[in-house]
């Protein structure tokens, strides 16, 4: 196989159980219990900024985007990024986060974050969140992994507090903060 013959298509709901499949692959059980999932229980993901990469008429790799705030801010969580195995190390996972951080910046999108491997999503134009601590996951995050791309200037700065997903700022749903453990 040749990336040539990767196709790459936004999401529609027809890719759903595909998608569902390969984050159980790639991620197990365990995806339940991380931060970015709790935040992502909040509401539906924005599918016209979400992509998925197709061999053969098979969905072989995805990214979604859920919109998030923190505090006044307002930005993009990038993820799940995942590709079955026999796909992997072909680039086709960083060209599906340059579809999408493209796609977000067309929409008007300033900020994208992330919880992942710096060394794999600084080429991608993300970088560690500092300082530490002005933004808060629901659940306990090792703060090298917490990465942003700003895709204008200074965003970041206005994104502070804890990170929920959007709808439960816009529905006035109460949001019991996290507090940490020292």
């Amino acid at each position: 196989m040749s990336t040539a013959d990767v196709a790459y298509a936004p999401e529609t709901a027809a890719h759903d159980l595909e998608i569902e499949d390969i984050n159980a692959e790639a991620f197990g059980p365990g995806r339940f219990a991380r931060a970015a999932y709790k935040i992502r229980e909040g509401g539906p993901h924005r599918r016209d900024l979400s992509f998925v990469a197709i061999v053969d008429g098979k969905v072989i790799a995805s990214v979604r985007m859920t919109e998030v705030a923190a505090g006044e801010g307002r930005a993009l969580l990038l993820g799940p990024l995942a590709v079955r195995p026999a796909y992997k190390n072909l680039g086709i996972g960083k060209r599906l986060v340059a579809i999408a951080l493209d796609a977000a910046r067309k929409d008007g999108c300033r900020l994208v974050l992330l919880v992942g491997d710096a060394p794999y999503y600084a080429p991608l134009g993300f970088s560690k969140v500092v300082p530490f601590g002005q933004v808060v996951m629901p659940r306990p995050v090792d703060p090298r992994r917490l990465l942003a791309a700003e895709l204008q200037a200074g965003s970041l700065d206005s994104f502070a507090g804890n990170v929920v997903h959007a709808d439960v700022v816009a529905g006035n749903r109460s949001v019991e903060p996290r507090r940490d453990v020292a």
